[in-house]
């Protein structure tokens, strides 16, 4: 831990299907210094080396979500924190599991692009995001813009990073930020728990696979060979036989991944 930064380094909980990764800096909005960007690294590697985890949610403690990078280490030996933060949101865009970022507040700087790299967003009317790069003469790496542009489009890209305009909640779920919006900051854990039972309940093979290989095809880096394997296995597994049994029987499938 920063003895000179309240709080503590990420913390990782695994049980069963899920991972939940917690940022515990609330009393500075959960601002990442560099050994948070170290562990958040390790706990994905972690979850990534468990094959029975389907989903990964990053949550925060507090009023906030995150408020990205300690700019104060900017210039005093942090200056591959860009490179760092490209790193890690690059982990998280392309984790083996599903993955679920749970904003119920402020999201701001690199903050906003690890959760954008997460294949979920969630959060609540007091959400709100702000990137102040242009402000402080940083010029964003390229995974962030290219992500920016490729899921939020360019006009949405430029609103965000050249004015360093502040979108709220409302904006941010009709620019496709936000995938869903809770009533309230309270029913953000209900509403974290359903997408995360939904799932969680899914196929393994077919549900990672799919990930894989949509992640790959907005990328344009699409392996046909190994996508026509991963779908063979599927054909030819035990889940494929479950699921289709479940449905006729009418209820719920129990899938093992095989």
């Amino acid at each position: 831990m920063n003895t000179t930064t309240p709080g503590q380094t990420p913390h990782l909980a695994v049980d069963g299907r899920i991972a939940t990764i917690t940022l515990r800096r609330p009393a500075v909005a959960n601002r990442l210094e560099l050994e948070d960007l170290q562990a958040l690294q390790a706990h994905v590697d972690e979850v990534n080396a468990s094959s029975a985890v389907l989903v990964l949610r990053l949550v925060a403690e507090g009023r906030h979500f995150c408020s990205g990078f300690n700019i104060g280490q900017v210039g005093s030996g942090a200056n591959d924190a860009g490179q760092r933060f490209e790193a890690l949101a690059g982990a998280l865009e392309q984790a083996r599991p599903v993955t679920i970022a749970a904003i119920q507040g402020g999201v701001y700087g690199g903050a906003t692009d690890l959760a954008l790299a997460c294949d979920f967003r969630i959060g609540t009317p007091a959400s709100e995001l702000s990137v102040p790069a242009a402000k402080l003469g940083l010029l964003f790496y390229r995974g962030g813009l290219e992500r920016y542009v490729s899921r939020l489009g360019l006009a949405t890209a430029k609103r965000v990073l050249l004015t360093a305009d502040k979108l709220d909640a409302d904006a941010m779920l009709a620019c496709g930020y936000l995938d869903r919006l809770a009533p309230s900051v309270d029913a953000l854990p209900g509403l974290l728990d359903d997408l995360t039972t939904t799932l969680a309940a899914m196929a393994p093979l077919a549900l990672l696979g799919m990930k894989k290989h949509m992640n790959r095809i907005a990328a344009g880096t699409l392996i046909e060979d190994e996508l026509a394997r991963d779908i063979a296995e599927a054909d030819a597994s035990v889940d494929l036989r479950e699921g289709a049994l479940a449905w006729q029987q009418k209820r719920d499938p129990v899938f093992h991944g095989r």
